[in-house]
């Protein structure tokens, strides 16, 4: 862990509970490392569904005369302000450059612009910690989100990224709130964000397609994921370089940190380090399920900055697909809106849970 954060990437947890804060479990991973945490909606589902240590409210909560969301914040807001204050002394002599815990807005807001600022700002509010981080999704909508919550000084981590151009979509709306955000003087280094790209579910849907129009190629399957962040990380180096962002990191401004998210390897026959040991980089994170964080533990190595290795072999990879009519850019889009509808779904759950 010490070698991944000398080459610039930090380790996440992907996944937060009231097992993990009572327990110990999560300030033993901070002190192994771990320097960040991100939830979803199907994370709180199923430590809220599953695990015993919130029967006791949630019971509790079903009596009160509270909306079914608003018996959910109380559930959620409450974990996530523990876990910011355990990462909260991480934040602080990291000068804010570790130490965060994301938080999602509500998943069925993701076409909407105005109602994702207001649910930004509100959740931002109500928690009141410096390293929240507001997790928003990636649609159109959300670059535009993006934008005006960065130019405000709200930290936010855009989710649900699967294609270049949904990447690149907030990549520079990011800049622009930045831009915003200097021109009106207020300070730069206050604001922090990173951008998730999903990987494994890229693979999984990539890979159906080559076993159908490439069988005599298996070799071509479990690569796509990976070359799409490698490529993803140039368009980062583009963005956000140190020639490309230019006066405003000498202002103080992060870059927006590119985050590998959905990283636990869906195909049994994969590595099962396979979208962490290629992807070490210099401002990079890596979000973790605890399976895959306990195989990074046991087995994992720091061989330098991979994420830098073979991206002429991705871009070959990339054209590869495109010689066989498989559209990375269609399937991204696709597979964002399952994304949606899954967290959607994980989310009605929840409510119908509490009421």
């Amino acid at each position: 862990m010490h070698d991944l954060l000398e080459l610039g990437q930090q380790i996440w947890l992907d996944s937060l509970s009231r097992d993990l804060l009572d327990g110990g479990q999560l300030a033993r991973l901070l002190e192994a490392g771990v320097s960040g945490i991100t939830t979803n909606p199907a994370i709180f589902e199923n430590a809220i569904a599953k695990s015993p240590a919130y029967r006791g409210e949630v019971e509790a909560l079903r009596r009160c005369d509270l909306a079914p969301w608003e018996r959910l914040e109380r559930l959620t807001f409450a974990d996530v302000r523990r876990a910011c204050d355990l990462l909260l002394p991480l934040w602080q002599t990291s000068g804010g450059e570790r130490g965060y815990v994301s938080l999602e807005v509500d998943p069925e807001l993701a076409p909407d612009a105005a109602g994702t600022i207001a649910a930004a700002r509100r959740v931002h509010a109500a928690i009141e910690r410096p390293n929240l981080l507001v997790k928003i999704p990636g649609t159109a909508a959300g670059a535009q989100a993006l934008e005006t919550l960065v130019a405000e000084g709200i930290n936010v981590n855009v989710t649900l990224l699967f294609s270049r151009t949904q990447y690149r979509r907030v990549a520079e709306a990011y800049r622009r709130g930045l831009e915003q955000r200097q021109a009106a003087g207020r300070p730069l280094a206050a604001v922090f964000g990173v951008a998730s790209l999903f990987l494994s579910r890229l693979d999984t849907a990539v890979d159906a397609l080559l076993a159908e129009r490439a069988p005599e190629h298996p070799e071509w399957q479990g690569k796509t994921a990976v070359a799409f962040a490698k490529l993803a990380y140039q368009d980062f180096l583009r963005h956000f370089g140190e020639d490309a962002l230019g006066s405003l990191r000498r202002a103080g401004a992060w870059a927006q940190r590119p985050l590998w998210a959905s990283t636990s390897t869906k195909n049994p026959a994969y590595p099962d380090l396979l979208y962490v040991e290629p992807l070490v980089g210099p401002e990079t994170v890596n979000t973790l399920p605890e399976a895959t964080l306990t195989a990074l533990f046991d087995h994992g190595q720091a061989r330098g900055a991979t994420i830098l290795e073979e991206v002429d072999a991705a871009q070959a990879h990339w054209a590869q697909l495109a010689r066989l009519d498989i559209d990375p850019e269609a399937i991204g889009e696709a597979l964002q809106q399952q994304g949606l509808a899954q967290f959607e779904a994980a989310q009605r759950r929840l409510l119908e849970l509490l009421a």
